[in-house]
């Protein structure tokens, strides 16, 4: 097997080879290069005309927004600064020397994924921290040789009172202190609200009480750091351990590095373990966006210590009482004031979660653990909301598509099944009857299984038509099919049994609902169609919230479906522009909840929208990197790792690491001069089944310790297992398969080179035409 060299090393070579270091010359000592920090080969520079927001949460209840140069969005301003539990604590603050504010609007401003840094001219550097586990912030400001100033924002930010070196604020919101007091105990004076004091920066903490503020106060100026190096070898970890990435690309490596990271931001332990929907208002479990967000956020990354607390927290809600409507279901809403049961996806969506966690896993425990959560989730939609034939029922606001007007009436009406819905219902029931299998209960296996046929029988004829070339988003009340346009049927093909009509289905909804920058809500051609979500004078937000507003979890399942059918270089593209959003627009590192559907006028982008940062925006690019464009879907339990790579002609090179059960495996990818992909696996026996288009899958038995090395020529695949010490075990080979060859030319006929869909004028939108009116 070949050795690849260090990047340190190739650089090196060509000094070793000039110095004549061969077999017979006594070796030289010569520098060698460490690899550089994760971290330092991240920092985003931002330019005052981006204005990006930087983001940065606790790991529990505590997230920290700032405007890099000036508090102007609207939306955000709100909640600038400190907030801990779904409460403002503070508005971020102002620094001055020597009496002078600093203005940040001409700083320049670079974010690291621990650590927001402003230079201030040539002298001044400003760094402000928020420390894990603690609602502990420091600003550091070195280089200043008079005395530092710090006011904290917010309108009931008042000093209570000063205690020594320290002074005490009351809180924007909330019954929280706030201690202020410099890096090292010494002096300082307060003046009009700004605390003033010789050094180099300011500790902030925010406590329960006075006595709890000062000891976090107290822990920064003792341990500081301490604290930022674990903040750091955290953020580190999380990189080379479980979401390690190197490739050709430099921008795909710092997307996914960023990504994770962000994405790792809203993985906290504010109720229970679980994964915020959202910031800066989402601050809380949404099961919903929960376990959508999950496989991509904590499973592809190996974390699934993390996951199986968040399944395991997250059952504790599910409603145990049989006489009630919500029987089984899981939440909506979990936050430190309400618990809502009104959503019907969040339920199988927990369900497939803790699925996808077994399958990764192997934790077949959990599944003991959580199997009457599963039949109670079965039992309750049984009882309470399926019809005849079997589909499952729900009002219009229980979809993800969930948006009110003022007298509580859904602006999109996708009750009582729609489409999206029965595809996670069959899904649930499937999943069930994989977990009754585990557990030994053929009773429930074959009668969920059967109920699950049931479903997709019916389905298949009940919302497609002779007069459409795609699904019905849903059946009415009355079982009517609505033909309206939307991106819900991607989620429902997996129903569909005629590979013709799937193609049919994929064309129309990429042509006609995906854009370059993502995947809209509604047909474009459609009189309720929004063009933008933010239209003042127009209409309320929330009227184009599901009415063609651009949400970027939806590409998942669009690249998704598109990598199914072989259209990897179509996927590639949207993949790519997600990638460059997190890099160079809204929150650094990661993606917004929505943007616009069009561009406004004179722009070539259109705005994003919405949370800064979504989780399941986030974890839906992740997911799909891993799990389509890589190919990586395990079964653990029954021992089998399918391994179906879909890699873009632009990657020439890439090395990854992802974790199956108890093993770590390190992947390589190598396109000249002829692709091939090598997987070694550090520990635990399982079987690969290989996946390589235009080739039949390919079953080997890999045992611990070995190399699976994929080579995919025209004519041939040739898969070889080597041990240790790079000795073939065994080889196997295939030539291409006639069938996959036809399907694969059908699914060309009809896919390839598909273009985005485009704007249409906007005069052509009755929603903007009526409101000038």
């Amino acid at each position: 097997m070949l050795t690849l060299l260090r990047p340190s090393t190739w650089l090196l070579l060509p000094f070793l080879l000039a110095l004549g270091c061969t077999q017979t010359s006594p070796p030289r000592t010569l520098p060698v290069t460490a690899p550089p920090d994760v971290l330092a080969t991240l920092p985003i520079a931002v330019p005052r005309a981006a204005n990006r927001v930087a983001s940065f949460s606790n790991k529990v209840a505590a997230f920290y927004c700032a405007q890099t140069h000036e508090v102007t969005h609207p939306e955000y301003s709100w909640f600038e600064g400190l907030n801990v539990a779904k409460q403002r604590v503070f508005g971020g603050y102002d620094l001055f020397v020597d009496g002078q504010l600093l203005d940040n609007r001409q700083a320049a401003v670079t974010v690291y994924p621990e650590k927001l840094v402003r230079q201030h001219g040539p002298q001044l550097q400003e760094e402000l921290w928020l420390f894990d586990e603690k609602n502990l912030l420091e600003v550091d400001l070195t280089g200043a040789s008079q005395p530092l100033g710090i006011q904290l924002k917010g309108d009931k930010v008042r000093l209570l009172r000063q205690q020594g070196d320290v002074a005490l604020f009351s809180a924007r919101e909330g019954s929280f202190v706030l201690a202020v007091a410099a890096r090292q105990p010494g002096p300082l004076t307060v003046q009009d609200q700004r605390v003033v004091a010789p050094g180099d920066g300011f500790f902030i903490a925010c406590g329960r009480d006075e006595a709890d503020a000062l000891a976090l106060l107290r822990d920064g100026q003792q341990h500081s750091a301490a604290l930022k190096r674990a903040r750091q070898q955290r953020l580190r970890h999380l990189l080379e351990a479980n979401a390690y990435l190197t490739s050709s690309n430099d921008s795909l490596t710092r997307a996914l590095r960023w990504l994770a990271l962000t994405t790792d931001q809203l993985v906290t332990r504010q109720q229970g373990d679980g994964i915020y929907a959202g910031l800066p208002w989402f601050n809380e479990y949404w099961g919903r966006d929960e376990f959508i967000s999950l496989p991509g956020a904590v499973l592809v990354t190996g974390q699934f210590a993390t996951a199986r607390q968040i399944l395991r927290s997250f059952a504790q809600y599910q409603e145990r009482d049989p006489q009630s409507k919500f029987y089984g279901r899981v939440p909506n809403i979990v936050n430190p004031s309400n618990i809502d049961y009104h959503t019907t996806d969040g339920t199988p969506r927990f369900v497939l979660a803790l699925q996808d966690y077994v399958r990764y896993s192997g934790d077949t425990a959990l599944v003991r653990e959580l199997y009457p959560t599963v039949q109670a989730s079965i039992a309750g939609a049984l009882r309470h909301w399926t019809d005849a034939k079997g589909y499952l029922l729900h009002e219009d606001n229980e979809t993800w598509m969930d948006a009110r007007d003022a007298n509580l009436v859904s602006y999109t009406q996708r009750g009582s099944r729609a489409n999206d819905i029965q595809a996670l219902w069959y899904q649930q029931l499937r999943a069930g009857a994989y977990f009754a299998a585990l557990l030994h209960d053929g009773a429930s296996q074959a009668r969920w299984n059967q109920l699950a046929e049931q479903v997709k029988t019916h389905f298949a004829q009940d919302y497609r038509d002779a007069g459409h070339d795609y699904l019905a988003d849903r059946l009415d009340h009355q079982g009517r099919p609505d033909f309206t346009l939307r991106p819900n049927q991607l989620f429902a093909l997996d129903l569909l049994p005629d590979p013709a009509f799937t193609r049919q289905v994929l064309r129309k909804s990429w042509t006609e609902l995906v854009y370059p920058w993502g995947v809209a809500t509604l047909d474009r051609h459609d009189p309720n169609f929004h063009p933008y979500h933010l239209a003042p004078g127009y209409y309320h937000k929330d009227a184009a919230y599901h009415r063609g507003t651009i949400w970027p979890w939806l590409n998942g399942i669009a690249m998704q479906r598109m990598l199914e059918a072989g259209q990897v270089e179509t996927a590639w593209r949207l993949f790519v522009n997600t990638n460059r959003q997190a890099l160079t627009r809204g929150v650094v590192g990661g993606l917004s909840e929505n943007l616009d559907a069009y561009p406004h006028p004179g722009q070539q982008w259109p705005k994003l929208t919405g949370a800064y940062l979504q989780a399941w925006s986030n974890a839906e690019q992740l997911r799909v990197w891993y799990q389509y464009f890589l190919g990586i879907r395990p079964d653990v339990p029954n021992h089998l790792l399918t391994l179906a790579p879909r890699l873009p002609a632009e990657l020439t090179e890439l090395s990854y690491r992802f974790t199956v059960g108890q093993s770590q495996v390190a992947g390589h990818y190598q396109a000249a001069p002829t692709p091939t992909y090598s997987y070694t696996f550090a520990d635990g026996a399982l079987t690969a089944r290989v996946d390589v288009l235009p080739f039949e899958p390919v079953a080997v038995a890999v045992p611990a310790g070995a190399t699976l090395r994929v080579t995919a020529a025209r004519q041939q695949l040739t898969l070889q297992l080597l041990d240790k010490q790079g000795q073939v075990l065994s080889t196997q080979t295939a030539t291409p398969s006639a069938a996959r060859l036809a399907r694969q030319q059908q699914d060309d006929q009809v896919l390839a080179r598909l273009p985005f869909c485009q704007p249409l004028p906007l005069s052509s939108h009755p929603v903007l035409n009526a409101a000038k009116k």
